[in-house]
């Protein structure tokens, strides 16, 4: 069951990532992501204010238990390595291909088990290794298929944002199942979704209030109103649910559920071609297939 709800999250994920390269196209980044931030949180609040007046009660799938500071503290840490991780795709996704970005962030399984090879010791099989070693060399030819567009992977800043991004975003993966197991902090998925959330909504806000506000007194950058950024939210929204009710589901395996989630770049790609009219699609195809090929490797090895 845990991993049709993966690939739920991962449909989802897809056609954020579409409505995310169309809200920022020509679009400044911060108001983009404040307002994300903010719907998102807007979804989620009825439920945590109906659950503490007592309006929503214990049982029903709505219900969002009460937690001290000491498990809160848990999820702003979350909030911060995730915006992290979102405030540099967002820009380079801005400024790159999605056709680019949808590969390399199909990278992130990899790194998760890079990380968990690092942090927990864990040791790799050779299916492993073999998936290691060509989401390698898909990125190689990733940077191939970038040069056709002026693209280089060694010195593009927006690159090394989008490698930030899927840095920081394998480590939330590798912290999400340690606050959703059983044998970890066993967070309710909706308590975890929804003051994150709303975390992140505060974060936003002094940010832009601090940094992207003065900034605009030097640098003017300019916002527009875009109801594809409401559609960010909705599925951002409904594709963490499902992916945190699948680390949540008994026996779910973190690596098997990135990988499942990361398929989502098949949906990105194909609304690259048609909806972006993006350039050099017969390279990236291949690419994108050796990058699939390499997720399949890890997931014949992690089974």
């Amino acid at each position: 069951m845990w991993i049709l709800l993966a690939l739920a999250s991962a449909c989802l994920l897809g056609f954020y990532d579409v409505f995310k390269k169309k809200s920022l196209k020509d679009n400044a980044v911060i108001p983009v992501l404040l307002i994300n931030t903010i719907i998102c949180s807007c979804i989620f609040m009825p439920c945590i204010l109906g659950s503490e007046f007592g309006l929503i009660h214990e049982g029903s799938v709505l219900f969002v238990p009460h937690g001290d500071w000491e498990r809160h503290r848990w999820i702003v840490l979350k909030a911060a390595i995730v915006l992290s991780s979102w405030i540099s795709g967002y820009f380079a996704i801005k400024h790159l291909p999605i056709t680019i970005v949808g590969p390399v962030n199909a990278t992130r399984p990899i790194m998760a088990l890079i990380g968990a090879l690092v942090i927990f010791g864990e040791k790799l099989n050779a299916w492993q290794w073999a998936g290691v070693l060509t989401a390698i060399f898909a990125v190689f030819m990733l940077s191939r298929s970038g040069k056709k567009e002026g693209i280089d992977f060694k010195h593009d800043k927006w690159i090394f944002l989008l490698f930030f991004a899927a840095f920081t975003g394998a480590i939330s993966g590798l912290y999400d199942k340690y606050l959703m197991a059983a044998d970890g902090q066993h967070f309710d998925r909706l308590f975890a979704q929804g003051w994150y959330n709303f975390y992140q909504s505060i974060i936003m806000g002094i940010i832009l209030l601090t940094i992207w506000l003065p900034a605009q007194k030097k640098h003017p950058e300019k916002f527009e109103w875009r109801w594809s950024i409401v559609f960010i939210s909705l599925f951002l929204s409904a594709a963490d649910l499902f992916y945190l009710t699948a680390l949540s589901r008994p026996g779910a395996m973190i690596a098997v559920v990135s990988m499942a989630r990361r398929s989502s770049v098949v949906v990105s790609f194909i609304f690259g071609a048609i909806v972006f009219h993006e350039k050099n699609l017969k390279g990236k195809v291949l690419d994108l297939l050796f990058v699939l090929l390499s997720m399949g490797m890890l997931l014949i090895g992690t089974l």
